[in-house]
């Protein structure tokens, strides 16, 4: 049955993912933890073998440059939490949420993100949505499902944009003057 509210959120995470696509298509492996600068966040492997993100409790000034890597992981993060919540689960913590350990298998696992979120989000009726949410963090305590799901769609479409401009970087970076017509 149609939901129009619902099915608006879903349009608009539609479209974010249509521009998602684009990139998550044309990523080259080695453009995934590529350090556009020194000062730089990353992940990394633990001693376990665990990927793992550069982080810090308060935000540092100026901020690090996040790698496709890291913006990888984050969407994941983020995403994974906010499937937890909607599905009635404790969110886990983020320091339980690890990067795949290469781009494809990051590329694999944001997809994968994608159809448990769309299997959440096409199940929800206005009550669902009219729900109290915790999330975003730091919320006031009014905010709703339809809130957190207006927040998902603007959040994929900040770390889109990055990981799409930090693609765009590398590549016009790495490439030869004979690959731009000089």
């Amino acid at each position: 049955m149609s939901n129009p509210r619902r099915d608006l959120l879903r349009w608009q995470f539609d479209m974010t993912w249509s521009l998602f696509a684009y990139h998550l298509e044309r990523l080259a492996p080695e453009s995934i933890l590529w350090e556009p600068t020194d000062l730089t966040w990353t992940v990394r492997p633990d001693a376990a073998g665990n990927w793992l993100p550069d982080w810090a409790d308060t935000e540092p000034d100026p901020v690090p440059v996040p790698t496709i890597g890291w913006v990888s992981w984050h969407i994941g993060w983020w995403w994974s939490t906010a499937i937890d919540h909607a599905q009635g689960r404790t969110p886990r913590e983020r320091t339980d949420i690890t990067w795949p350990g290469d781009g494809p298998a990051a590329v694999a696992w944001l997809r994968d993100l994608r159809t448990r979120w769309l299997t959440v989000l096409d199940g929800l009726t206005d009550a669902d949505l009219d729900a109290t949410s915790a999330l975003p963090w730091q919320t006031p305590p009014d905010n709703t499902v339809g809130h957190m799901i207006a927040w998902l769609n603007a959040e994929l479409m900040k770390n889109v944009a990055e990981i799409g401009q930090l693609r765009l970087i590398w590549a016009t970076s790495t490439s030869t003057p004979e690959q731009h017509g000089g």
